[in-house]
């Protein structure tokens, strides 16, 4: 059912990396995205390509930057196709009190854990409608869920992705798109 579908994957490493992975296993077309310099992001591409005889196309932009986002989501399209599956992965953080959170951080933090999901999704949608079916994926947090010390951005942001799903949900509940959030907790370490 969704080979030959393409996802795009914001913050392509870590728990993006992994689902980039797992996509590609079941003939999903990839759009990658992350922070590294292109000739590095285009080689991992081209890695996604070969093992997985899939279609492959990355992407570095600046997702505090909205009119760079709106340059990736066209450029991914024109490229690609169509853009079935929206999985908003990316994310930073920082740790600091609320009454010494450095503003610049804050708003980092928010752009690129709550906005840029906005703005992806707000052009995801439309071509979604049109082919009556869609998938919108955001990866939260526990943090979206409780509150923690010394994370007043990322907690505001990933309360947000949650309140956004909601909502994008209920708007697309009778198009064919679904929108779901994940909240990962944080892993067991055993130091030996």
């Amino acid at each position: 059912m969704l080979k030959g579908k393409t996802a795009l994957i914001t913050g392509s490493t870590g728990i993006g990396l992994a689902t980039a992975h797992t996509l590609a296993e079941q003939g999903i077309n990839l759009v990658l995205h992350g922070l590294m310099d292109q000739a590095e992001g285009e080689a991992l591409a081209q890695e996604f390509a070969t093992k997985y005889h899939i279609k492959t196309y990355f992407d570095n932009a600046d997702l505090m930057d909205a009119d760079a986002i709106s340059a990736f989501m066209a450029h991914a399209k024109s490229i690609m196709g169509s853009i079935n599956i929206l999985i908003n992965n990316a994310g930073i953080q920082h740790t600091e009190s609320v009454e010494n959170f450095p503003v610049s951080k804050w708003n980092a933090i928010i752009a690129i854990n709550l906005s840029a999901a906005f703005h992806t999704i707000q052009q995801s949608i439309p071509e979604m409608k049109a082919e009556g079916w869609g998938r919108i994926i955001n990866i939260a947090s526990v943090h979206g869920l409780v509150g923690s010390v010394n994370k007043s951005a990322y907690v505001a942001a990933k309360h947000g992705i949650i309140g956004l799903t909601k909502v994008v949900a209920l708007e697309c509940a009778e198009s064919g798109i679904t929108a779901n959030a994940i909240c990962p907790g944080l892993g067991r370490h055993t130091i030996n």
